[in-house]
């Protein structure tokens, strides 16, 4: 639904547009925002992905959870950037009139990074550290001004659909191995 709202410029487009305004002006700092942002850059996301896959096969002695991340991973600029190509939707200010920020880059792959770490590392802090992360980056990237917050929520909502796929391929193995080989029990 928000992809087709940004296809044909929608009603949701109106409000998306004045929410975006009203957090870029609404006091909350500059620093910590551009901080939580730039956690959405590959430069940081890939190398937390990689310590946590690092950990996960050397727990679990398996390849399958690894191969299915990076094949996840590389999911999203396969499908980030024609749907950004094709919708071209206009950046905010001072963006505008750049084109191509729906969905956002930076926010499907902080979701899909941090939400493999989640998935992998199977245990209910990290799947609440991951969404806390991941509000903090799409609150960033719409304060400083680099996505509308229609951008960050369309890439959530990717980034659901690639998590899921990716929890149905382990299906749920990872938590079972990890749980037996900290137990002393080996893992098959």
């Amino acid at each position: 639904m928000l992809t087709w709202q940004v296809a044909v410029d929608g009603p949701l487009l109106a409000p998306d547009e004045r929410l975006g305004d009203a957090i870029r002006t609404s006091g909350i700092p500059s620093g910590p925002a551009e901080f939580f942002a730039d956690l959405g850059n590959l430069q940081v996301a890939l190398p937390v992905l990689a310590c946590t896959l690092a950990y996960v096969t050397y727990r679990t002695r398996r390849m399958l959870p690894a191969v299915t991340a990076l094949a996840t991973m590389a999911l999203v600029p396969a499908l980030v950037v024609p749907l950004q190509h094709l919708l071209a939707r206009p950046g905010p200010p001072p963006m505008s009139p750049a084109t191509g920020f729906f969905p956002s880059g930076h926010a499907a792959t902080a979701a899909v990074a941090y939400g493999l770490c989640a998935l992998l590392l199977a245990g209910r802090a990290a799947a609440h550290g991951c969404v806390v992360v991941n509000a903090a980056v799409g609150l960033g990237l719409v304060r400083q001004g680099y996505h509308w917050p229609l951008d960050v929520v369309g890439s959530w909502c990717l980034g659901v659909l690639l998590l899921t796929a990716a929890a149905r391929v382990t299906g749920g193995a990872v938590s079972r191995s990890t749980r037996r080989s900290s137990s002393g029990t080996p893992s098959c």
